[in-house]
């Protein structure tokens, strides 16, 4: 439910906020009309995705409703992103953290705070409140983290289970490369504008080289990883996330560690606010409970926020599989979070079950396409992005069926799958699926889990198999809350390959598995929990856009298709991120964006990651064109990774700047 904020009771101004260096960051208050003696409370979304334009339709969502109950709301833009001085280097940079520790200092002494701050945000904003808590300013007193990981490495865009993540290391890199590529808006920065795009454009490489080139987990990713440190942690956390978004496992863990005030919620949602009147709902009041926090903490108006069970989360009813669900079926449970039986990763809430996977053992030899019916690893709430049946590629595995029993089975928390297996290659990935099979077949996708087994000891280390000899292993599923009913069957799927997921090692091979040695722990519905409510959602009415007339023509959403001849799978993808509007102070947006995957049977060295990225802004008597391409392909030996950027500024006509440039980067394969 959208609710207008009365002008009259906000102020909105611009900031530009020095740092220690001489870098200026560009933010937006929203403050209430009247401020007390002693000042507000502040609140604090900090992102590198601009202020200006493309956050700016989901910022005035929610920044006037917290300015409206009494806040300094402020969003304010990266280092070297939107209207921001200096240059971008790296997602959460040592300089990124260290301006936001200057920054939060900076909002503490502000002539309208009361000296509290809190941080908020949802996936980029959500780690950075994370990563900042950890640091631990003194003005930092709480933080609404949505949508985030605590585990850079194992839990990000990067890799998954140790195994490189094929779908968005290579297209995230290119989002992340167009963005980064676009210039910043003349209305914020002033007539210098094309000379600090040039700037910007020249000093930036792509982020993709620099991943690749960290394949265990280091020092790189130990950086900015809050689980390196939850004991630093001494800010109230409110940690939310989806049963649709990759990143949910975060919430059980900050819970599980940090030592301080914790409280997390989970919902069917996408990777999105929860608020947000996007796919699959139901939604909440998400401001109203945020709210309630921040007063809690912020205020010291002593809520009951803290009377809350430790974990609200969503329980979703079966249904059957399709890519767009608009609202789940399902309830609403509190629990305590975690119990005695939770105390280790891969547990759940108490109580659990042990389920043996069978006698004998079972080849494991997957054809390389298993996987494309995956769905999106983000999605955003689109009409193409949840896993559609998993009959094809239940076909394309190794199953074994288990029945649910006559009582039925609350699934809530992470299962565990032991295995015992063999590999006749050196390096060799498994994936386990655990499905919902209903009596007519259909296969419902609950959640997975995936190892690269050179990882089995370790994330931060590396260790090849002996052909042939048998290995104990243990596979942690993502999180999920889902109820399996009586009379179907819990199907748990086993593969060797994953895409475009799971990059596949540079060598083929198969797995085999001994049933006898295997079992899935599944962790219940705690009984004691108990059934909570929310309030229906609501945000301020959002500023209006419209959609220019020169607006991409939208294609299909996910194409899959398959060379038979060839043995050649390709997948295109249109993310559809909805950045092309038109804005109230009549700037156009324009946006479009594809990604292409492609393998062959058989071949390792067929894999390839293509993105491109057309992106235009104009207002009045300027325009900006910004093209990206990038391409990730590989051999049994190394990856290579190249990019290529072009932009162009027009201003009254005249060419201001034409940029071009092309990076190729070889990297050696040492793990993935």
């Amino acid at each position: 439910m959208q609710v207008e904020i009365d002008p009259a009771a906000i102020e909105v101004r611009d900031l530009w906020i020095p740092l220690a260096d001489g870098t200026r960051l560009r933010g937006r208050v929203w403050l209430p009309a009247e401020i007390p003696a002693g000042g507000v409370p502040v609140v604090l979304e900090y992102l590198p995705y601009r202020l200006d334009d493309w956050t700016s339709v989901r910022d005035s969502e929610r920044h006037p409703y917290y300015a409206a109950h009494g806040y300094a709301s402020v969003r304010v833009d990266v280092r070297g992103t939107g209207g921001s001085e200096g240059l971008f280097t790296d997602e959460y940079s040592p300089a990124e953290l260290d301006d936001g520790v200057e920054l939060i200092d900076w909002l503490a002494r502000a002539p309208w705070s009361n000296g509290n701050v809190g941080m908020f945000g949802i996936s980029w904003g959500g780690f950075n409140s994370l990563q900042l808590a950890e640091r631990a300013p003194a003005a930092l007193k709480a933080i609404v983290t949505v949508c985030s990981t605590d585990d850079r490495y194992d839990n990000d865009v990067h890799y998954i289970g140790g195994a490189l993540l094929g779908i968005d290391m290579s297209a995230w890199a290119g989002t992340m490369l167009a963005f980064a590529s676009r210039p910043p808006h003349p209305d914020a920065v002033g007539p210098d504008w094309v000379d600090s795009w040039r700037e910007r454009l020249e000093g930036q490489y792509p982020l993709g080289p620099r991943w690749l080139a960290h394949q265990d987990r280091d020092d790189y990713w130990r950086r900015g990883s809050a689980c390196e440190n939850y004991p630093g942690i001494s800010a109230a956390v409110l940690a939310v996330g989806g049963w649709s978004d990759p990143y949910r496992d975060t919430v059980l863990r900050l819970l599980e560690n940090l030592p301080g005030p914790v409280r997390g919620i989970i919902g069917p949602w996408s990777h999105q606010y929860p608020d947000r009147e996007l796919a699959p709902g139901p939604q909440i009041d998400f401001l109203g409970e945020t709210l309630r926090w921040w007063d809690h903490w912020l205020r010291g108006a002593g809520t009951d926020v803290m009377a809350e069970p430790r974990l609200r989360v969503w329980v979703t009813d079966s249904e059957r599989p399709s890519p767009y669900i608009r609202e789940r079926s399902g309830r609403w449970r509190g629990l305590d979070w975690p119990t005695d039986d939770a105390a280790r990763p891969g547990r759940g809430a108490a109580p659990s079950v042990r389920l043996r996977l069978g006698e004998g053992r079972i080849a494991v030899d997957s054809p390389w396409n298993t996987g494309q019916d995956a769905g999106r690893y983000f999605p955003f709430g689109n009409a193409a992005d949840l896993p559609v049946d998993q009959r094809a590629e239940d076909g394309r595995s190794a199953c074994v069926d288990l029945p649910v029993g006559e009582a039925g089975l609350d699934l809530v928390g992470r299962a565990l799958v032991r295995l015992r297996l063999s590999s006749d290659a050196p390096r060799a990935n498994v994936v386990v699926r655990l499905c919902d099979v209903a009596p007519d077949g259909s296969s419902t996708l609950v959640t997975l889990g995936v190892l690269n087994l050179l990882r089995r000891a370790g994330m931060d280390r590396s260790d090849e198999l002996v052909p042939g000899e048998d290995v104990d292993v243990e596979i942690a599923l993502k999180a999920a809350g889902y109820s399996f009913p009586a009379g179907h069957t819990l199907r748990v799927a086993l593969s060797n390959h994953y895409w475009p997921w799971v990059w596949p090692h540079g060598q083929a091979g198969a797995l085999s598995v001994d049933l006898s040695a295997g079992s899935i722990e599944l962790p219940l519905l705690d009984p004691a929990a108990v059934p909570v409510e929310f309030g229906p959602a609501v945000h301020a009415r959002p500023i209006p856009v419209t959609t220019p007339e020169r607006a991409p023509l939208p294609g299909p959403e996910r194409v899959t298709s398959h060379d038979v001849a060839a043995g050649e799978t390709s997948l295109r993808v249109d993310p559809r991120y909805g950045g092309t509007r038109r804005y109230p102070d009549g700037l156009v947006f324009l946006e479009d964006a594809l990604e292409t995957y492609r393998i062959v049977e058989g071949d390792p060295t067929s894999p390839t990651a293509r993105t491109s990225w057309e992106l235009e802004l104009a207002k009045d008597d300027w325009r900006a064109f910004v093209r990206t391409e990038t391409a990730l392909t590989s051999t049994g030996d190394d990856f290579t990774y190249t990019a290529r950027v072009r932009a162009r500024a027009e201003v009254a006509g005249q060419e201001r700047l034409t940029f071009e440039r092309t990076y190729t980067d070889v990297i050696p394969r040492s793990s993935v």
